[in-house]
């Protein structure tokens, strides 16, 4: 009889979070653009789109995600380089909050989600060997 729920292996684990983390960082980008151009060139969408509460609330799962994936897998392997790529994309997403709406924030926030990606993907590298 096999389980109903198996337990996956913790690589297996750490290897899905990181895939979610980079799509995550990918709809960030996708969110950050449509923005700027629905609300810039079109003129609809700022209330939805440019809310704070968008913005808080993906940096929370970043930072959840990226301690469950690339802290642990840092810690597993021992190699740095996710850790500090992760660790600056979280900065940049995190000033980018707190910089309010304009040119800063988009800069910010596509600099520090093209690095949280990054160290999404070099963890799961690393984690496969």
């Amino acid at each position: 009889m096999t389980e109903p729920f198996p337990i996956l292996p913790q690589k297996a684990v750490s290897r899905r979070l990181d895939s979610m983390g980079v799509l995550l960082s990918g709809l960030c980008l996708v969110h950050c653009l449509a923005g700027l151009f629905l609300v810039g060139m079109l003129g609809i969408g700022g209330g939805l789109l440019l809310s704070p509460e968008i913005h808080r609330y993906g940096l929370m799962l970043a930072v959840l995600i990226g301690a469950a994936t690339i802290g642990i897998g840092a810690l597993r392997h021992g190699h740095k380089l996710p850790l500090a790529l992760g660790l600056a994309g979280i900065a940049l997403m995190a000033s980018a909050v707190i910089a309010g709406h304009g040119t800063a924030e988009v800069v910010l926030t596509v600099w520090g989600v093209v690095l949280l990606a990054a160290a999404h993907l070099v963890n799961i590298r690393h984690n496969a060997c």
